[in-house]
């Protein structure tokens, strides 16, 4: 398959994953809410017919939950995230894909017919991207090898879309807009999503 769907992934360890929901609801409860949001990204993209890989943040779990059939495994290298997102898609091009998607395993809403969607953008633009309701962005994706859409210097603010779009717009790179979407990092994110749900049952 040439087509690449690259998810990012934090190991899952207490104290080091989801830590603002952690800050306010407890470790244990923010680490139940990221596997939670694991099995979710496992639902909407295991059918998705492309080659999978899940690129973890410190190091390789072979006995995790990603099956390993499904989803090829592989360390984040970079010192920020941005240099780690473009050496992640600059290996699945070399690899021979045509075209590469990247998403991460915080956006409840995620479904497997956005991800299809982002795929289809590609026959069309260079770059798709799904921006989140934070000023972040939740996917983004390449038909050609072109990196310098990553960098920005810091990449925790409010403004990481808008300083993406102009770093696209300036490489006179052709671009798709998907829906946008709410990413899981505080707990008023879970509102309305089964997750509130969990919390309720386990009181929290």
């Amino acid at each position: 398959m040439t087509d690449h769907l690259i998810i990012f992934a934090k190991n899952p360890e207490l104290g080091k994953t989801k830590t603002r929901l952690g800050n306010k609801l407890g470790d244990d409860v923010a680490l139940a809410v990221y596997y939670n949001l694991i099995h979710r990204t496992q639902e909407v993209t295991a059918d998705v017919n492309v080659t999978k890989i899940v690129y973890y943040s410190s190091f390789v779990d072979r006995e995790d939950s990603w099956d390993n059939i499904t989803y090829k495994k592989k360390r984040q290298k970079g010192e920020n995230l941005g240099v780690r997102m473009a050496q992640a898609m600059k290996d699945s091009f070399e690899e021979g894909a045509t075209k590469v998607v990247l998403v991460g395993t915080d956006i409840y809403d995620l479904t497997s017919n956005i991800i299809q969607t982002a795929f289809n953008e590609l026959d069309d633009h260079d770059v798709v991207i799904g921006p989140a309701k934070d000023g972040g962005y939740y996917l983004v994706g390449l038909s050609k090898p072109v990196y310098s859409i990553f960098d920005l210097d810091s990449w925790s603010h409010s403004e990481v879309y808008n300083e993406t779009m102009a770093l696209i717009n300036q490489a006179n790179l052709s671009s798709s807009v998907l829906v946008e979407l709410n990413d899981i990092d505080e707990p008023e994110d879970l509102k309305g999503t089964d997750l509130e749900k969990f919390l309720f049952d386990i009181g929290k």
